[in-house]
């Protein structure tokens, strides 16, 4: 469908009034028709870009053949004993022909134009019928009529012309628009990859330090331990708390450790649908007691990826424990998808993982890849820092949406080297 511009009614439709205002009292006052037909075009040329905005499909065609009938109507209702041949009105035909010019393209313009000029050489009929046609008159009819053709054909390239710019810049600004939202993502991501970096290299120093601390305070109290065992049972408990807090503080140091130290990335060709079987298992096993719903929805045309089994596997189990914990009140349904893909120009899969738990907080959505963020109870905030750091040295990404209170879905990229 052709484009047709945008019209307001602003000093264009002032102009429009005054013209056929002027056209109107130049008539007897009597001459009620002729002044009721000049109202109409008024109206039709003032109302259009309604008419084009409430019938988009066939409103210019009903614009271009209202105009033509009112140009008629107004020729034929002159004192020209004729009836309307040789009216001074019959410039009023270039209104149609314009506006063909303007809604229509090249041959659309053309077609409109000759049915124009067809409907005013029919007035020619009724004139004949009481005169002849002297070869100065035919001779000016031809000269009218490629007068109207060739207003046609100077407006109509211009026209088209301005219609393909504004196309052109549409284009231009959606284009615009998808590069300026993929320039958030990235800047999203990048300042995620810098906080997770300043952040890891914070823990390693901090648990380091901690380490040593705690290795002193263990073998103290084991030394308290055997000495005080048969003697004093209170001081031996207790001792046994502080060996056991210990060992419970250095295994979240020793996560810390695991988080900060970069990641060796062992690469094979792998399938990725077996990776995320193996991480339904292990959420079903951690969480038997949760009723939930597993639909896989696996492509059938999934090529092998050159990845690290083992981190992807534990990338995904993480998401997936997640998306269990979020459905441990009332149970739930999960679905799984895999999927080629294309981000940025690049090749790959798309594994998406939705749940139908309580979702997450637009304003959450960036800070829940932060290390040692999180909304449990328990935990350290450690499960998906470690996710979005084995994406990100995979050189993809992993982003979340949904509606809160409807659900979460985490989609991760995975490039094809």
């Amino acid at each position: 469908m052709e484009e047709h511009p945008r019209h307001t009614f602003g000093w264009t439709g002032l102009l429009w009034l005054a013209f056929l205002g002027g056209l109107a009292l130049m008539d007897p006052i009597n001459e009620i028709h002729k002044q009721g037909i000049l109202l109409g075009i008024g109206l039709v040329q003032i109302l259009e870009h309604r008419l084009l905005a409430w019938i988009p499909s066939r409103g210019r065609y009903y614009s271009v053949i209202i105009k033509i009938i009112l140009a008629t109507m107004l020729m034929q209702h002159t004192d020209d004993p004729t009836g309307g041949i040789n009216s001074p009105y019959y410039l009023i035909y270039f209104l149609p022909v314009m506006t063909a010019a303007v809604l229509f393209d090249g041959v659309g313009t053309l077609i409109w134009t000759a049915i124009t000029s067809a409907a005013y050489c029919s007035l020619l009929i009724p004139a004949l019928e009481a005169y002849e046609l002297p070869p100065e008159g035919a001779k000016e009819l031809i000269l009218r009529n490629i007068f109207f053709f060739l207003a046609a054909v100077l407006v109509n390239p211009f026209v088209s012309e301005n219609r393909r710019q504004a196309k052109r810049y549409r284009l231009l600004a959606e284009e615009l628009a998808v590069t300026n939202r993929r320039l958030e993502q990235a800047q999203e991501e990048a300042r995620r990859s810098e906080r997770l970096a300043a952040l890891g290299q914070l823990t390693a120093g901090l648990a380091h330090e901690i380490r040593n601390p705690l290795a002193v305070i263990k073998g103290s109290a084991e030394t308290l331990t055997r000495r005080l065992q048969s003697s004093d049972p209170l001081t031996t408990e207790v001792a046994g708390y502080i060996t056991s807090e210990v060992n419970r503080l250095n295994t979240v140091v020793t996560r810390f450790l695991n988080f900060a130290r970069p990641l060796k990335l062992e690469k094979s060709p792998t399938q990725i649908p077996p990776l995320l079987d193996r991480a339904l298992k292990v959420a079903a096993e951690r969480w038997p007691e949760i009723r939930v719903e597993v639909t896989r929805q696996y492509s059938d045309d999934l090529a092998e990826m050159n990845v690290d089994p083992d981190l992807c596997e534990q990338a995904f189990a993480n998401l997936v424990l997640n998306a269990y914990e979020a459905m441990k009140e009332t149970g739930g349904k999960l679905t799984v998808s895999i999927g080629s893909a294309n981000s940025d120009g690049k090749r790959g899969v798309e594994i998406d993982i939705e749940d139908t738990g309580p979702g997450v907080p637009p304003e959450l959505r960036e800070q829940i890849f932060n290390p040692f963020f999180t909304t449990k109870k328990e935990g350290v905030g450690l499960g998906l820092s470690l996710v979005s750091k084995i994406v990100d040295d995979h050189r993809g990404w992993i982003r979340v949406s949904g509606e809160p209170g409807k659900g979460a879905r985490f989609r991760v990229f995975l490039p094809a080297e």
